[in-house]
């Protein structure tokens, strides 16, 4: 399917922190709107999923080192997912200090319901921007989230 023709607005602005974030902001108004039936945002079906996705339960700095947050902010956006249901939090069992995050059954329900939805902005994306250049787009913006950036980042200091 080819893809749409966009015309690019020309933004003075020379920030790459300034148009990652607009960026960021319009993407995540797009895919929660079309996630909106659900009950979830973006946000929330990106925490679900990285629970899902690990072999075990991660702990809370696992799961904030994974969706590049910090604990506090973490901590936020677990507790409506916690309140609806969707995660619990339990103790390790060989350190309890350490908490645990697990999707319930409720929580996998939701994330099925909410992947379905999820494939269809995806794919609304890939037509409208073009399934190579989504690709390569995912590609950077991982290289730019990666530890290895911030390090050579910070070396540069």
């Amino acid at each position: 399917m080819p893809q749409a023709t966009v015309t690019p607005i020309k933004d003075p602005l020379v920030c790459n922190a300034a148009a990652l974030r607009k960026a960021t902001r319009r993407i995540t108004q797009l895919y929660d709107a079309a996630l909106a039936p659900c009950g979830l945002s973006s946000a929330q079906r990106s925490v679900l999923m990285h629970v899902d996705r690990a072999s075990e339960p991660p702990t809370m700095s696992d799961l904030a080192h994974a969706l590049v947050l910090d604990l506090s902010a973490l901590a936020r956006n677990l507790k409506p997912l916690e309140r609806d249901g969707y995660l619990e939090q339990t103790r390790d069992p060989l350190d309890g200090r350490i908490r645990r995050i697990a999707l319930t059954p409720e929580g996998r329900a939701k994330l099925k319901d909410a992947n379905k939805l999820w494939r269809k902005a995806q794919s609304r994306f890939e037509q409208v921007y073009g399934e190579e250049r989504a690709k390569a787009l995912r590609d950077a913006l991982a290289e730019i989230f990666s530890d290895e950036f911030v390090e050579a980042f910070d070396a540069r200091a």
